[in-house]
């Protein structure tokens, strides 16, 4: 196993990885930044592009450009010209919350947490945006969300409230998108950090980022400890994602301590704190993710 710093944007706090197999290309979002990145397998060639705000997460879009939550709602990312414009905000979103990481299920809608911009109080929701740009709240009391993902075969939907170091199951109907009877998964306590950033490889494994632990961990579908992989140099990891050719490559996003003294959380200096990650020779692969169908 190797692990490596890729030559790519820095980030503030580096979040939501997406491979697109189509493109051969992994896109990652830099929330406090307010920026998308974007680095090119083959060549190594990056491109940025500026949003008008804080954002959560982001999706490509099957008819093109992107899909990107920010604080108040969904909009269309142009990758030509770089134009910003909305598609959807809902009305009478609490004021306390902003969308954070979203995932795109295997139908292409776009499922994504509220986060009490806080970080304090249940206020969150977990929604689900479909292609015809309808929000339907699938749970509730949700204090910081994050890592949604879903099992190969469709039925288990993850997502985690970070504050609680929790990360849940639900059972999931992919017809439907409704996601039901939500059970305690994993907790991440004795992992020193929280539930981040997550994604299912093909045999079913869920990995995730510990944040403020400095690990990436797989979970077996019953929720025990697969494996254990300790990051060099950063205790912030944000968020994974599997890519390359063969989806055998794990990507890892990071977090600049310096981005939290805004939050008043005093962490010292990580010289590669930021920086975008990629672990190879895991004997894991990943699923291709699917786009958006709005």
């Amino acid at each position: 196993m190797k692990i490596h710093a890729l030559d790519a944007p820095r980030c503030l706090v580096g979040e939501g990885p997406v491979w697109d197999v189509e493109e051969q290309a992994l896109y990652y979002v830099d929330i406090v930044g307010k920026k998308v990145h974007r680095l090119d397998h083959a060549s190594g060639a990056t491109r940025s592009w500026d949003v008008p705000g804080v954002i959560g997460s982001m999706a490509l879009r099957r008819d093109g450009g992107a899909l990107v939550a920010l604080v108040d709602g969904f909009y269309n990312l142009d990758l030509e010209t770089g134009e910003v414009t909305p598609l959807y905000r809902p009305e009478g979103l609490d004021p306390r919350v902003q969308f954070n990481d979203g995932k795109v299920d295997r139908r292409g809608r776009f499922v994504v947490g509220t986060t009490d911009s806080m970080a304090k109080e249940p206020l969150g929701t977990v929604y689900s945006f479909d292609a015809d740009h309808r929000l339907t709240p699938i749970d509730r009391d949700i204090i910081i969300s994050n890592g949604p993902c879903w099992s190969p075969d469709n039925r288990t939907f993850y997502f985690s409230d970070s504050r609680r170091f929790s990360i849940y199951a639900y059972d999931y109907d992919i017809e439907t998108g409704q996601a039901a009877n939500r059970r305690l998964f994993a907790t991440t306590q004795d992992l020193g950090g929280i539930p981040d950033g997550a994604t299912v490889d093909a045999d079913g494994l869920m990995w995730m980022a510990i944040c403020e632990g400095g690990k990436v961990v797989a979970f077996r579908p019953d929720g025990k400890i697969e494996r254990i992989i300790d990051m060099p140099g950063i205790t912030l990891t944000a968020s994974v994602m599997f890519g390359g050719p063969d989806l055998d490559l794990l990507y890892v996003t990071s977090i600049d301590p310096v981005a939290l003294k805004a939050l008043g959380m005093d962490k010292p200096p990580e010289e590669l704190g930021g920086r975008t990650f990629v672990i190879e020779g895991l004997g894991a692969r990943g699923l291709p993710e699917p786009r958006f169908a709005g």
